[in-house]
């Protein structure tokens, strides 16, 4: 544990001491899976014990829980007489190849269309299994990703440090950071209860890891202003990781719809975006615009597969980094399995979440830009090595907090939040919201 926590700290530029983490556990892994929780969650805390330490001259203390660092890194809410609509698109998933194993990730209309334009139309799995099983895993994944859509081949870590991506990705920083002006710095208006009320966040990010990151930033008092394209839907995890936030949907490719992004982006102080490496740029929003529309912005992004090699402008998942960098293989292996066995939660996305959430904070006021992606974080569980095989005491009705949060879909109860700092309770305003339900502005 001490290994992932120090190098989450020299990343951040925060100083290491040991962070208390109670309770006792562990998701069963072939990887470090609730350390990484703990260390990440932890490590967020802690940016925000420094940041008030330099307002108000204390430090408060820290502690993660990790069971609830566990299961927060599934899901915390918890609906009261309804369901979250299915994660996965029908036909998504793993399938074997000629030579091996493949991921096809498929919730996206645009990325089943994709997929389908290289294996032909397939009504539900067994249609889609027949397809797959006429092609070589590598040959499948191009073509794929050729045709616009989302496909991993499964490798092992030795296979993925050979790839000319590992090599790459596996060379960057995990928190690759560049230092901004320090012009436009405004001053503090937040408080012990809530350090960054008054921070405008304009949240471009997408299914989890960036929203992740929001999601932590709003329960601090920020201001979280998320825009969406307007078809774009998430169903399976929109109740989850839209809490604390206004949701509003604006089409960058209309000039109007323009003319309001550009003044959210000149009144923004921190931008997260997941889009892929190239993608602002191409909307004429590349790094000296957004510089240029608001100076002194911090600017955190992600991406699937980092920011250099063949693969820095590829589209990925979390699933898919999994199977791309040897997780998968290597659960296959643990656990004796005849298929790819994935970490138990997708904590490549929650990790790089709040570790971006703490790389906004550890930018404030001094503004400068942070870059992360999931295989990078890929590299740090991978290293750590195995976890514990001691189990996580189930979950009970005592783990919820007492709050009903009134969604538009029912009400529902959140976990309790595994992260305590003393003074600064992680609080929602809003309950969790459809995307587009706000208009895009700032209060």
């Amino acid at each position: 544990m001490t290994g992932l926590l120090t190098s989450i700290q020299a990343a951040l530029g925060l100083p290491q001491p040991p962070i208390p983490f109670t309770s006792s556990g562990a998701l069963p892994s072939a990887f470090a899976v609730t350390d990484l929780a703990c260390a990440s969650i932890g490590a967020a805390g802690q940016a925000v014990s420094e940041w008030l330490q330099q307002h108000t001259g204390r430090l408060p203390a820290l502690e993660v829980d990790r069971r609830l660092a566990s299961f927060w890194f599934a899901t915390s809410i918890r609906p009261v007489g309804w369901s979250i609509p299915p994660l996965w698109d029908p036909v998504a998933g793993d399938y074997a190849t000629k030579d091996g194993w493949i991921r096809l990730h498929t919730n996206a209309p645009h990325h089943r269309a994709a997929a389908e334009s290289v294996l032909g139309a397939c009504a539900d799995r067994a249609a889609m299994a027949n397809k797959v099983a006429q092609w070589a895993k590598s040959d499948l994944e191009q073509a794929v990703v050729n045709a616009g859509g989302c496909a991993a081949e499964m490798r092992s870590w030795a296979q993925w440090q050979a790839h000319p991506q590992g090599q790459a990705v596996n060379a960057e920083p995990l928190i690759q950071f560049s230092n901004g002006s320090g012009q436009n710095v405004k001053a503090w208006q937040g408080s012990v209860a809530q350090p960054l009320a008054g921070i405008k966040v304009l949240d471009l990010t997408r299914v989890l890891a960036g929203p992740i990151a929001s999601r932590f930033l709003a329960g601090l008092g920020a201001d979280v202003l998320r825009i969406d394209p307007p078809a774009w839907n998430e169903p399976g995890v929109v109740p989850e990781v839209t809490l604390g936030k206004r949701c509003a949907r604006l089409d960058l490719h209309d000039k109007s719809d323009r003319a309001v992004f550009e003044n959210l982006l000149k009144n923004a102080d921190i931008l997260l975006h997941g889009y892929r490496a190239d993608a602002l740029e191409r909307l004429g929003y590349g790094v000296a615009e957004r510089q240029k529309w608001a100076p002194g912005l911090i600017d955190v992004c992600l991406n699937a597969y980092g920011w250099s090699g063949p693969w820095q402008n590829r589209r990925g998942f979390d699933s898919l980094v999994q199977m791309s960098s040897g997780i998968a293989e290597a659960g296959m292996q643990w656990k004796k399995a005849d298929k790819p066995t994935p970490l138990p939660v997708q904590a490549l996305d929650h990790a790089t979440g709040y570790l971006m959430a703490a790389a906004a904070i550890k930018l404030l006021g001094r503004g400068g830009s942070a870059r992360l992606s999931l295989a990078r974080t890929a590299k740090l569980l991978i290293e750590q090595g195995p976890g514990t095989h001691e189990p996580l005491r189930a979950e009970d009705e005592n783990d919820q907090g007492m709050l009903v949060e009134q969604t538009p879909w029912g009400a529902a109860h959140r976990l309790q939040v595994p992260l305590k700092i003393t003074g600064t309770p992680l609080q929602w305003a809003l309950p969790a919201s459809e995307l587009g339900s706000h208009r895009p502005q700032w209060w």
